[in-house]
Formats: structure tokens, sequence, C-alpha cells
């Protein structure tokens, strides 16, 4: 597939990544040569110097034979015109844009991106996907990382293995015995800073952080078994009114169960919009690195404090601050991935990676065959892939113990119809199951293969 990148920053350096070591035909456009350099030198990528959205700079890229382009630049402007130039000049078959301005994305006018007006297919908001992403931290409260898949209906749990763990130095296969009706599978393990798919007879250490993939009614059954504690999130305090702020909180308002949200703001424009948006939720216009804020906002008192501002050392500062003030739970917005490492010693429960967060959704939209949902782990170490199966692939009508999966896929669980079901060696997979794979990030072009993706596809 050739595709085209728009913008090499944080977010088209990390799909283009991504995409070439897919062996797809990957080219790099941006205005600032730097960027366009440092891609092309650690990348197997082509580099083109340019404003993405002039014609003669598609040009040089290969627009006229490209399958795919995906403008991510820093402008929502030159990411419209780029997809319209696109479509009405080259003809390119399918368009992503990255959007963050909240007003482009109203509902009310949802028409604007239809093929006779502006033609984007997709539209991604980062602001959206990381606020969706914050809700899943507060759902799973003593999880470093939660994705939700099969509808609602399965997650994909990252926990952080303590001391205390009742199941350390215990065979995986031994596990699946003991909790036979535990509808959960480890599907990857991170140990001493490597990412691996384990094997039945691999066992779980302390400081091990392992990625599980269960039912969603198992959710609370699986933590407790990994030595974790479930407490509702009842009272939360917000740092940045911002459009992430403002996302979270709305979306807690329109829950049924009662969630008591504060906001902390320092500034007084977006402070007086978040307050003029918000119903039941509590507004302050203050600092939130200052201790008497975080004390009016009783923070002392609160289960969680989501720092989610435009910068990450106050994000981690205000999170250290409200945990050490007697927050029960800090969750932080980072998007500086080399800053990762020093949650724990920060005794920082759970970041959130816009990158990540923005790259998985872009991945979603772009993954050949009947892949519903893509989630980017670590520092795109890993895809957790689910797809459903089409009557010609080579998975229907085979047990899982005679399908010949790479050594890094594992499988997570199995929908059919709307039930999800423990994958068992025995268990035959049918022409339309859904299906959860974890793959290493070498192995995915193999996956792929193995659900008969065609690259004709779009």
């Amino acid at each position: 597939m050739k595709v085209i990148i728009c913008g090499a920053g944080q977010v088209g350096w990390q799909i283009a990544r991504q995409l070439s070591s897919e062996r797809n035909d990957v080219t790099v456009v941006d205005v600032n040569p730097d960027l366009v350099r440092r891609a092309t030198d650690t990348l197997d990528v082509q580099g083109i110097v340019g404003f993405a959205s002039f014609p003669d700079v598609l040009e040089r890229a290969g627009a006229r034979d490209a399958d795919l382009i995906i403008a991510a630049t820093y402008s929502d402007e030159v990411n419209m015109v780029t997809c319209q130039v696109a479509h009405s000049v080259f003809s390119v078959p399918r368009k992503i844009a990255r959007l963050r301005a909240q007003n482009y994305l109203d509902a009310l006018y949802s028409d604007l991106y239809r093929r006779d007006h502006l033609p984007i297919d997709v539209v991604i908001s980062p602001e959206r996907e990381v606020a969706e992403a914050a809700l899943q931290r507060l759902a799973a409260p003593s999880t470093f990382d939660t994705e939700s898949f099969m509808l609602g209906r399965a997650q994909l749990l990252g926990i952080a293995l303590d001391e205390d763990c009742p199941v350390l130095n215990t065979p995986l296969r031994q596990l699946n015995d003991l909790f036979s009706t535990l509808r959960a599978i480890v599907v990857g393990v991170r140990r001493e800073g490597r990412l691996f798919a384990p094997d039945p007879g691999d066992q779980l250490f302390a400081g091990d952080q392992i990625y599980v993939f269960t039912h969603s009614e198992d959710v609370n059954r699986a933590l407790e078994i990994f030595g974790k504690k479930t407490k509702k999130q009842e009272r939360i305090v917000i740092i940045g009114g911002g459009n992430v702020g403002l996302g979270v909180a709305r979306t807690l308002e329109a829950r049924s169960d009662r969630v008591r949200a504060k906001i902390i703001e320092k500034s007084r424009p977006t402070a007086e919009r978040a307050a003029d948006s918000l119903e039941r939720t509590i507004v302050l216009h203050g600092d939130g690195m200052d201790m008497d804020v975080l004390l009016e906002a009783a923070i002392d008192r609160a289960d969680a404090v989501l720092a989610v501002t435009d910068d990450d050392k106050t994000n981690l500062l205000v999170a250290v601050r409200a945990k050490q003030a007697g927050c029960s739970m800090a969750i932080a917005l980072v998007n500086d991935p080399t800053l990762a490492p020093l949650m724990g010693p920060l005794d920082i429960d759970a970041y959130i990676n816009p990158r990540a967060t923005t790259v998985s959704s872009i991945l979603r939209h772009i993954r050949h065959g009947r892949v519903r949902a893509v989630y980017s782990i670590g520092d795109a170490e890993a895809e957790m892939i689910e797809a459903q199966i089409l009557s010609t692939s080579s998975l229907a009508g085979k047990m899982i113990r005679e399908i010949d999966f790479p050594e890094g896929v594992l499988v997570g669980g199995v929908m059919r119809g709307e039930k999800v079901m423990k994958p068992t060696a025995e268990l035959r997979l049918e022409s339309g199951d859904v299906i959860a794979l974890f793959a290493m990030a070498p192995d995915v072009r193999e996956v792929e293969r193995l659900l008969q993706v065609s690259i004709d596809f779009f």
C-alpha cells in the first residue's frame, strides 16, 4: 500500500514507523526539513520538504498513485485543505485528517465532510480520544493501562504486579487450571523493560507489568486474582479545564451513577467557559500546583486526580502533590514518552500518552481486512488487534491449536454473536467470529495475512 503522511511530528513519525515496518511504501511530508531528515534517517521512508496542502508538493510525494493520505500536521486547516487537494486533484481514494478544534467536530456540521463538500473519510480528534482514554483509566483505577474491545464486552488491562500478588511464581498454565471459569488471558508481559508474549509455562514475578485480556464481567475478579483492590471512583478532581478535562467532566455528568467532579483551571477565560458548559461540576479558578487550591478542592478526600493540562511537567508535579496530600490515585497526561519511566518512582498510578491513543485510532482505520479495532501497546512494541474472521480466511473452521500463529501472537478472546468466550486449544473458529489477537510488532504483518488481507481493500 502506498501511503503519504503529512506531518512528521510525534504522531506522523510513529505512524510512518509502524507502516514502514510492515513494508508499505511510505512518504513523509513536512515543512520542517529537520523533521523530514529525522524520518528518512531513522525509518525506511521517503521524505519531501514543503507545505502538505500545495498540489506540487503532493505531486512530488506521489499522490497520483497513492492509496491513502494521512493529514496530521499541527494545523487543522492545512489538514482539511490537504484532503481536499488530494481528492480533487489526485483522486486519492482514502483520506484521514487529524482535527483538534472542537468547533469542527460538532455533530451539527457533520455534513461538512461529505465527499461533495470537504472529502475527509475519517476525522480523528486527539482530545476526544484522550478524554476517552482518561475515562477508561478511571473505570479501572488499579491498572496502568486499559482499553475496551468487542463492543465494550471485553477489556485489555495493564497490571503492575507487587510483592503481595497471590499468584507469583505460578506457571500461566496452572493459573488456567486454578481459575478455570475466569474468562481472562495474560497476553503480554513486560519484564526488565522488555515486552514479550508469554508461553504457558512462564511464571509471573514481582515487578512484572502484565497485559490481561478479560471479559468485562470478570474485570474485578481478575484484578483481585492479581492482587489489586477495586474501588468505585466517586470523587474526581480534574486539573485542566481545556478540551480534554471538559470532555471528561461532561461524560461524568451524563452517567447515571453519582460522581462528584471538580475542575481546577489556571486560565480565567477557560475556567469560565468550562463553568458555562457544565451543570453539576464545580469549577475552581486557580493553579493546580498551589496546595491551598488543591485543598480547597478537597484533594485529600478525592478518589482520583486527573492532571490533563497541556504541560507534561505540570501534570507530573500536580499528580505527585495530590498523592502527598492524600489522594488515592493519580493519573497524568504525558506527551513525552521518555518521561514514562518516572511514573513508578513518582508514585503516579497511570499515565495517558496522547500520541499512543491517536496512533491507535488512526491504525484502526487503515488496517486491512475486517479489522475492527487496534490498540498500540508501549512504544509501538505490540498491538491488540480485533478482527472479524472472513469465510475465506485460513482461520475459519480450524481449532485454535491447529493454527500456526507466530511466536509473538496470542489469542485473547473470541466473540460469537454477543457472547465473549475464553479461547481454548479446542475452540473451533467460525466465519463471522470476532477474534482479539495480541501481536508483537514484527508479527503484525503475518496476522494480517492470516486474516486474508487484500491490498486492494481500499
